[in-house]
């Protein structure tokens, strides 16, 4: 039963005592309706009572529920007791008489009688004061189904956080990482605001328990913020005032959330609904605008926003006394956040598809380009049988012409078609003849290997056209440095590079590396409106060869030296000055 229509309060002036309460006349009492009492937030104590008959003919031991489980001081008179029963989020879980989300309190109607339940509520969250009166087998039956249904919300989400963030550790998309950090920080904060935090996350934890309310709310803010401006592309290009907005938002949210550690509830709790409504209210304009500009990755968003949303405005207006405190108001985040997480993980999923049908179709792109290569390559071995039969007329005429074109194929075949550069097939001919020149002259010779740090992540994200973009530009700064006419760089193979420094010592190798890598560095690479960096791993093995057929030993060196530079942490030089001088004295053979 709804003890709404029967209760009466009372507001406190001063600190009275229960015997001063119970003396004041009926007038100074004011009935609280139909509806519950709701004061909204404020520094105000209230006093309430209400008077139970038992007509049952036996003795009963009924249920008081105060639905409202972020309270924080109810002192709780009972007839035939000798003091009150202390209870409120300031008091640790166990403690309550009956452990509940709720305050619960057993309520003994002896045959026949009247008695009078008085009330004291202080507490600095809205002052909401929803009382039940239960029978036990009611009251246990509609726990078990409330506790069923907040089961399967919980695992919903549960579900949902796992599944994204796999999803993010498979494909490295960030909007997966926001969305991730928004469903987690949701239910975090119903199950603060609705108690069950404080019932099976924190029981002892009575400080955390209101600030836990202050945190997730502003983190629901932040990250929502987060994937809203990257996941339907709000950025400074197409919309720079929503975007700076947007922007500060989180920021603001994210201050928010960090003085939530520190500056008491009572002071936080008005402007973190504030930012929330704010929020909220961004959030659906961000997709309304999106979706008038037709991007399609709006659809599923304006509508898991919506609902959203919509319960997060409703939650407001309620704790604000705009709306009356029921079962559609306190539920309405839970309902609608349930809905937005399933609508958003599809959005998600659409994009996903949508980023492999690009990717498909720049492949296709790339297939056509290598068979346009591949008809050109047979154009021109037919331009070279011609050429060859001509020669076998005018051997004498054309020795010249002759010998010029095949230097220029030589040139060709040596070169790497995409990045410019000499390919595998002449940086093996070279390094053989270099390192058999160290060695009858004595000199050292120093060998750089060069990877570019998540390329193959790189390249999946972004597709194959603008890594081979991404490989040009890195071959053009490794060119840059590699200047000396006897120093050679070549593209070994995919994303690897190899700089051959004959007579050069470790110091010179390190430097030049270094250079090297400082460049790529700060080089921005522009894609599809976005600046990235790309960074690059070197490593170095700098070695006075002790054989003339030492290559497999002092690439294998410099390719350690790499390894040694990826496991350090990427886009750094790494000199493998130990393993170099082992093949420095390794004995002839």
């Amino acid at each position: 039963m709804e003890l709404a229509r029967f209760v009466d309060y009372w507001q406190e002036d001063t600190r009275r005592a229960l015997q001063d309460v119970q003396a004041l006349p009926d007038e100074a009492w004011t009935a609280s309706g139909n509806e519950s009492a709701n004061f909204g937030y404020g520094t105000d104590v209230y006093w309430f009572r209400f008077q139970v008959s038992n007509v049952s003919g036996a003795e009963t031991m009924s249920f008081m529920e105060i639905g409202y489980p972020v309270l924080d001081y109810i002192e709780v008179y009972l007839p035939g007791s000798s003091g009150a029963l202390i209870l409120g989020d300031k008091q640790p879980f166990y403690e309550r008489p009956i452990h509940h989300r709720n305050f619960v309190v057993p309520l003994l109607l002896p045959e026949g009688e009247t008695v009078t339940v008085y009330l004291r509520v202080d507490t600095t969250s809205s002052m909401q004061v929803p009382l039940t009166l239960w029978n036990q087998d009611a009251f246990h039956a509609s726990g078990q189904a409330r506790s069923m249904l907040e089961g399967i919300y919980y695992g919903l989400v549960l579900v949902m956080v796992l599944y994204n963030l796999f999803v993010f550790l498979a494909v490295g998309e960030r909007s997966f990482l926001y969305y991730v950090g928004y469903i987690t920080a949701m239910p975090l904060f119903l199950a603060s605001l609705h108690g069950v935090g404080f019932q099976y996350l924190w029981p002892e934890g009575t400080w955390w328990n209101d600030q836990s309310i202050i945190v997730f709310l502003n983190l629901v803010i932040l990250f929502g913020g987060a994937f809203s401006i990257r996941f339907i592309g709000v950025t400074p290009e197409n919309h720079p005032w929503l975007n700076r907005w947007t922007v500060a938002l989180v920021m603001i949210a994210g201050l928010s959330a960090a003085a939530g550690l520190i500056v008491p509830y009572r002071h936080m709790i008005l402007p973190t609904i504030l930012m929330a409504a704010v929020g909220c209210t961004t959030m659906l304009a961000l997709s309304v605008v999106r979706l008038v500009k037709r991007d399609p990755a709006a659809r599923y968003y304006t509508v898991a926003w919506v609902f959203m949303l919509s319960g997060g405005i409703v939650l407001a207006l309620n704790k604000f006394t705009f709306l009356p405190r029921n079962l559609l108001t306190e539920n309405a985040t839970q309902v609608g956040s349930a809905l937005g997480v399933i609508l958003l993980s599809l959005a998600l999923a659409d994009r996903l598809n949508r980023e492999k049908k690009r990717a498909f179709a720049a492949q296709q792109n790339m297939f056509r380009e290598e068979r346009k290569a591949r008809l050109a390559q047979e154009k021109s071995l037919r331009v070279q049988q011609e050429a060859n039969t001509m020669l076998e007329q005018r051997v004498q005429e054309r020795t010249r012409d002759l010998e010029s074109l095949n230097e220029q194929l030589l040139e060709l075949n040596a070169k790497d078609p995409l990045t410019g550069l000499k390919n595998r097939g002449h940086f093996d001919k070279a390094f053989q003849s270099g390192v058999v020149q160290a060695f009858r002259f004595e000199e050292v010779i120093s060998l750089l290997v060069l990877d570019i740090d998540h390329f193959k992540s790189f390249n999946d994200t972004y597709g194959h056209l603008v890594g081979d973009d991404c490989l040009k530009m890195v071959a053009s700064c490794i060119q840059r440095h590699v200047t000396r006419p006897q120093d050679l760089a070549a593209r070994y193979g995919g994303e690897e590079f190899v700089v051959l420094l004959p007579d050069t010592p470790v110091e010179g190798a390190a430097k030049v590396a270094e250079r090297i890598r400082a460049e790529i560095e700060k080089t921005a690479f522009r894609v599809s409106g976005e600046m990235l960096h790309l960074t690059i791993s070197i490593g170095i093995c700098s070695v006075l060869p002790a054989r003339a057929d030492a290559t497999k030993e002092i690439f294998a060196c410099a390719d350690e030296a790499l390894y040694e530079a990826k496991g350090q942490g990427r886009n750094r030089v790494v000199t493998n000055q130990a393993k170099g001088q082992a093949i420095s004295a390794a004995p002839a053979v």
